[in-house]
């Protein structure tokens, strides 16, 4: 599958690029087109498929939805023998240049090539995986984006949050133990992380994120458990540096997305503006209306809520560490039940650190996850249409991808589409879940069963023949 895949990216990339390396299109060229026939459409928001379309792709966008044949002589035809078509999925809360094992690991051990090179084989993964789309959380800045959108590596579409933000022992503190206050880090030289301890503080830096190319804003509003100086309780920052990313962010008519615990956290955070509620464990009725109320999404790792997170080796082998996440638990435990109860707009979130294995399989199990807690269709839908919905909050100056839309299968939007066997819809396992997270056999490079992805009008995968 390597073999093709690169053969295909490179012919992709030799159709616009000439002998000295500078993108050309040959003049009054039209689009290539790609006709997908006999599929059944899944179009990223429907509890039912359309069946026994076609969609007709033109260049990098959709041009045409039927269940009537479509009359494209010059396309490239693709007989998808009644298998199904959605949109690419998008993944809402990833670290792609955190490779672990552990955050004095990074801090003390990781040069800017470690932690490179493990974005790069991270971006391959994701994409291989069926996901088109990935925002990052925090720790990547702009250049990844661009080593992607210029081909130069593979990878989905890119949305970096660029350095966490954060206040001194709080959740974006990752200096050593003996760091005096405002002394450099390798993660706040490489501005994948910075300490806020002011208003001033939080201008200088948000807005040196978006500088650095981020596309949104990310605070940490509450503690953590595998961090290693704060609570998961914590309430951090003042309410004035809540008010003044949230400003800068508008400034850029861009947004922030808060790493928010506790039910009090996450009410300041939406009542400030923010955005995107990151993990909201505390999510109830009362949440979920004033999200609505605000146009607020959340994106919840699921893998939170299950057993095995005690055997997690930065959980386990931490007595601190350990005892948060058991009290966590504890508090943590109405949220399925809240979120089926009074829902919410959820993007899917998998938030791995580690290597690019383990974090395929902490993926498909998440994948798995979600499924089990509330089927799927919401499962879908999180992981297409409202990830697209999230991406597209990044504004008309930030948003890098503003020729189409994001995480659906309609007229204009982004070719940005998966080939899967079987019905998704009936049987979930077909988007590549895995049932086991520790223990687990790694996973192939590709999910047998997603047998063709396009991102951006190109094939990066195609086993039906």
């Amino acid at each position: 599958m390597t073999g093709f895949r690169n053969a295909r990216y490179s012919a992709a990339l030799f159709a616009v690029v000439c002998c000295f390396g500078s993108p050309v299109l040959a003049q009054n060229a039209e689009p290539p087109q790609t006709l997908f026939t006999n599929v059944h459409v899944f179009d990223g928001v429907n509890e039912q498929r359309v069946e026994n379309a076609n969609v007709l792709v033109e260049g990098n966008l959709i041009k045409t939805v039927s269940t009537e044949a479509i009359d494209a002589p010059e396309a490239t035809v693709i007989d998808g023998s009644g298998r199904t078509l959605t949109p690419g999925f998008i993944e809402n809360h990833a670290h792609l240049m955190l490779p672990g094992p552990t955050i004095p690991a990074m801090e003390s051990n990781s040069t800017w090539e470690d932690l490179a090179i493990h974005g790069t084989k991270m971006a391959e993964m994701y994409l291989m995986q069926g996901f088109t789309t990935v925002r990052d959380a925090g720790g990547a800045n702009g250049g990844l984006r661009r080593a992607i959108d210029a081909g130069q590596i593979l990878g989905p579409r890119f949305y970096p949050s660029a350095a966490f933000l954060g206040s001194r022992g709080g959740h974006a503190d990752f200096a050593s133990f003996t760091s005096p206050p405002g002394a450099e880090t390798n993660f706040s030289r490489l501005n994948m992380a910075q300490q806020i301890d002011s208003v001033d503080d939080m201008n200088k830096y948000a807005r040196n994120n978006f500088r650095m190319g981020a596309t949104q804003l990310k605070f940490m509003q509450s503690g953590g458990v595998v961090s290693a100086f704060d609570p998961w309780q914590l309430l951090a920052g003042s309410p004035e540096e809540l008010e003044a990313i949230v400003r800068v962010a508008n400034e850029y008519e861009s947004y922030v997305m808060a790493h928010s615990y506790r039910k009090v956290t996450i009410m300041n955070a939406l009542n400030a503006g923010v955005k995107s509620i990151e993990h909201g464990f505390m999510f109830d009725c009362e949440i979920s209306a004033l999200m609505n109320e605000k146009g607020a999404y959340i994106t919840t790792n699921l893998t939170a809520f299950d057993p095995n997170l005690f055997e997690v080796p930065a959980v386990r082998d931490v007595p601190s560490s350990l005892a948060k996440a058991k009290s966590a638990t504890q508090a943590f435990g109405g949220y399925i039940d809240n979120m089926n109860e009074c829902p919410a707009k959820r993007g899917f979130h998998t938030d791995c650190v580690g290597t690019v294995d383990a974090c395929n399989i902490q993926i498909a199990y998440e994948k798995h996850l979600n499924n089990e807690f509330f089927g799927p269709h919401a499962s879908l839908v999180a992981m297409t249409s409202t990830g697209g919905e999230i991406a597209a909050l990044s504004g008309p100056f930030m948003n890098p991808y503003l020729d189409g839309k994001l995480g659906v299968i309609e007229e204009g939007a982004y070719a940005d589409i998966l080939l899967i066997d079987g019905n998704p819809l009936e049987d979930f396992s077909v988007v590549g879940t895995g049932d086991q997270w520790f223990g687990a056999d790694p996973r192939p490079d590709s999910p047998e069963t997603i047998r063709l992805i396009m991102k951006d009008g190109v094939i990066y995968k195609n086993t039906l023949n």
